[in-house]
């Protein structure tokens, strides 16, 4: 990926996800990584960050950038929850 901002690693939850880029009129399709970390050099993190960042080599409107969202404990084990059900309401269709 051109014009790394996340760290791609052996450790990297999911490298190389088809993702879309969307805004107002547009959307493109792109390679991506999705991350799932807490914060570094902290003993008692508070919090879990999911991170997400396109590959933005074929993205003309977006430059290099990736997304952090914060999540509690609790709000983290509530995405996971979700993630769950979605995948389960897939797999027994």
């Amino acid at each position: 990926m051109a014009d790394r901002v996340l760290s791609v690693t052996a450790f990297t939850t999911l490298d190389l996800v088809d993702a879309v880029a969307e805004g107002h009129g547009w959307n493109k399709e792109a390679v991506g990584i999705l991350n799932v970390t807490t914060p570094k050099g902290e003993d008692s993190p508070e919090e879990v960050l999911l991170q997400v960042e396109l590959d933005n080599a074929e993205l003309e409107r977006l430059p290099a950038h990736a997304e952090t969202v914060s999540l509690s404990p609790e709000q983290a084990r509530e995405v996971a929850g979700e993630l769950e059900r979605y995948a389960d309401s897939i797999e027994e269709t």
